[in-house]
């Protein structure tokens, strides 16, 4: 799970970029002495010696890796300790091209432990990753991404994505923007998922873009002792069981962003429609489409004002699993999915139609210019606004949910994003992270 690396992210580049002195180039600096006049001394200091045993291992000049402690916590998944050993390489301008990183763990939920993470950055057009874990009850994952043409200068630009996922976490509240909180149930989601989307670089700035999707959710009863099976309180909700649907959509992409992955100013829209075939039956499918918009303006040498929006409606009145239905929780914006609301869990809203807003304001406290890498620290208070509605006819800016908060990102130029952000909603406070920024 990559929000639980991204929690220990910062440190471990903050460890990774301590300078170590090397004696050979400090010595070699310094200017011959004059042969100095005998005087009797005393004892000589003894020698410095580098630490052994158990000290080195938290020594970034003599660690075999830099020791990253886990610790997560998370509305739906409970709390999490444990240790990421992690490798984080650079070139030799000092920029992130890889990070290896293991962890051994314990959640409250699913007990003890193991993943494997990638991270790689071959150059500003392409990355990859894979993540992979298990543990001792329940919760599986394999993750693959692929990505290139991420500067748009070619012609094409193309992200494959595979993943299988089985998670014990999820919730269900029933459908609405008033569900209440003691209608809470657990399931447990085993998915299989394969994406494949490619872009139509038409200019710089515009983009025609292709997204075949396919994935096959099989809902499970839950496993969680204190919160009820989704069996148990909605057994005729649409979408138990096992379900596949193949999605095709399309997107005019409008993008004057100054970079992808770490933003300073422009504009990004998105304007999207598509089908979604459930069990690959196109007589029994349903439709989609949207807008997300997000700008960034910068206010300041070290501060932006970030923005962002989304409007998604699944018009008509044919059936939709639940798990395909327009949501809002949880800490991360997806283009023609989930949405941000920072003080509940993923999943927390569900309704055929979502609008979702954030303001958050981005400013670098200060930065490290170390050996192997230059880490900026942000401060980010934000706003998120949503809801979810049944309706076409419905306002989407009436009764909202509001949640208030801050965020802290370490940030390792010019790709990696590690982010914690803590909010604040009607239900109490909630913290997630996540490698990436939010939106």
């Amino acid at each position: 799970m990559r929000r639980l690396f991204a929690a220990g992210f910062a440190a471990a580049v903050i460890l990774a970029s301590s300078p170590c002195r090397s004696d050979a180039a400090s010595d070699a600096d310094v200017p011959p002495a004059p042969t100095p006049v005998e005087v009797p001394q005393g004892p000589l200091p003894a020698e410095t010696t580098p630490p052994s045993g158990l000290s080195r291992w938290f020594n970034p000049a003599t660690a075999p890796f830099i020791p990253v402690p886990l610790i997560s916590t998370d509305p739906n998944s409970g709390s999490t300790f444990g240790l990421i050993p992690t490798w984080v390489h650079t070139d030799a301008n000092h920029e992130v091209t890889r990070i290896i990183a293991p962890d051994i763990m314990v959640n409250e939920n699913f007990g003890f432990g193991v993943h494997g993470r990638i991270f790689a950055y071959p150059s500003a057009d392409e990355q990859w990753s894979v993540v992979a874990g298990i543990k001792e009850r329940v919760e599986r994952e394999f993750d693959f991404e692929y990505v290139s043409g991420l500067s748009r200068q070619e012609l094409w630009s193309i992200n494959y994505s595979l993943i299988y996922d089985r998670d014990g976490t999820p919730r269900y509240y029933g459908v609405g923007n008033d569900t209440p909180a003691s209608a809470q149930s657990n399931y447990t989601n085993q998915q299989e998922f394969g994406r494949v989307q490619i872009g139509l670089n038409i200019t710089h700035m515009w983009q025609l873009q292709y997204t075949l999707q396919y994935q096959t959710v099989d809902v499970l009863p839950g496993t969680l002792d204190d919160v009820p099976s989704i069996q148990t309180l909605y057994p005729n909700v649409y979408g138990l069981g096992t379900n596949s649907q193949l999605l095709n959509r399309l997107a005019v992409v409008y993008d004057t962003r100054d970079d992808q992955i770490i933003p300073t100013k422009g504009n990004m829209w998105v304007l999207y429609g598509g089908v979604a075939a459930k069990n690959g039956v196109f007589n029994d499918s349903y439709s989609e489409y949207g807008v997300d918009g997000r700008g960034f303006w910068p206010v300041g040498p070290d501060t932006e004002v970030v923005a962002h929006m989304a409007l998604r409606y699944l018009p008509g009145s044919g059936q939709v699993p639940f798990w395909g239905l327009s949501s809002l929780g949880g800490g991360e914006s997806q283009i023609g999915g989930e949405q941000p609301l920072r003080g509940f869990g993923a999943g927390r809203f569900y309704d055929r139609d979502s609008f979702s807003t954030s303001v958050e304001v981005r400013h670098r406290v200060f930065s490290f210019d170390a050996v192997t890498t230059k880490l900026d620290i942000e401060v980010a208070p934000f706003v998120d606004l949503g809801r979810v509605f049944g309706k076409t006819s419905t306002s989407p800016v009436d009764q909202l949910h509001q949640v208030y908060g801050v965020g802290f990102r370490g940030i390792a130029r010019p790709y990696v994003v590690g982010y914690v952000d803590i909010g604040h909603g009607s239900e109490g406070l909630a913290v997630f992270t996540g490698l990436n920024y939010p939106f």
